[in-house]
């Protein structure tokens, strides 16, 4: 935010599994360079100008999260639940850069790159999952669906666990992700911490939105709609296994992550 204006129309104009290399890999690499090159080469920096990181996190998270409540379109609305999701990642960081104790700073770290992984990991899923109401319908709007839990019940089961995941529900690694960033960040940024907060409601309104819409009611769709092929499932569900595996035990993720956030913070906080 502001210069994620390009992100909603590629995802929409590119095929899914483009979406979901895009949500999965090439959002990360921003961010991967603040914990890689910005923070430990220019400490001090970080620091003067962490404020307005934190800043730029925040309005990410909500402005992310209410435009993303405002869409019909399935996948635009994923797009921009990714805004949201990496937001709280800019935020962990920022608050990381304000913070003079390395305790919290190095837990928000950890939990920004907790984050990376975990959003990589439900968006891909979700737009992959859009992208079988494509190829079986030839639309993503949700209007045009209704009942689909009925004649797809793997689809259903698997569009409802990426949605409770990406909304932070606790046994998912979403969860351990945002409880981090949260917990991490409020030392030092308690009102953007706060704010934030809200991007989880909001989210959480959307997502049961477009469940309603799409899984229950009356059948309806633009064309007869059939279960989970097994490539689709193939592809969909190893990801919602690694979603709900780091979610119960995160314990060999994190103990990647925290040596180098420890490292990390110790350069940064002073």
């Amino acid at each position: 935010m502001p210069f994620h204006t390009w992100l909603p129309p590629a995802h929409t104009d590119a095929p899914a599994a483009g979406s979901a290399i895009l949500a999965g890999v090439l959002l990360k690499m921003g961010t991967y360079g603040f914990v890689r090159i910005a923070m430990p080469l220019l400490p001090a920096a970080w620091r003067d100008w962490a404020w307005l990181v934190v800043v730029v996190g925040v309005v990410s998270v909500l402005h992310g999260a209410l435009v993303a409540l405002a869409q019909t379109d399935f996948k635009r609305m994923v797009a921009y639940t990714s805004v949201n999701h990496m937001g709280y990642v800019v935020l962990a960081v920022g608050a990381a850069g304000l913070a003079t104790d390395a305790g919290p700073a190095s837990l928000a770290v950890t939990g920004a790159v907790t984050q990376m992984v975990s959003h990589g990991l439900i968006t891909a899923a979700l737009f992959l999952l859009a992208g079988v109401l494509h190829d079986r319908c030839g639309s993503y709007r949700m209007r045009d669906f209704g009942g689909l839990a009925g004649p797809a019940p793997v689809f259903a089961a698997a569009t409802g666990l990426a949605a409770f995941a990406g909304l932070g529900l606790p046994g998912f690694s979403g969860f351990i992700a945002e409880f981090q960033i949260f917990t991490g960040s409020f030392a030092s940024a308690p009102v953007a911490t706060v704010l934030a907060l809200l991007g989880i409601l909001i989210t959480a309104g959307l997502f049961l939105r477009a469940l309603h819409q799409v899984l229950t009611g009356p059948l309806r769709a633009p064309a007869p709609f059939t279960d989970l092929r097994p490539v689709e499932t193939a592809s969909i569900v190893p990801l919602l296994v690694l979603v709900v595996l780091l979610g119960v035990l995160p314990r060999p993720l994190l103990d990647v992550i925290e040596p180098a956030a420890a490292a990390l913070t110790g350069l940064v906080v002073r």
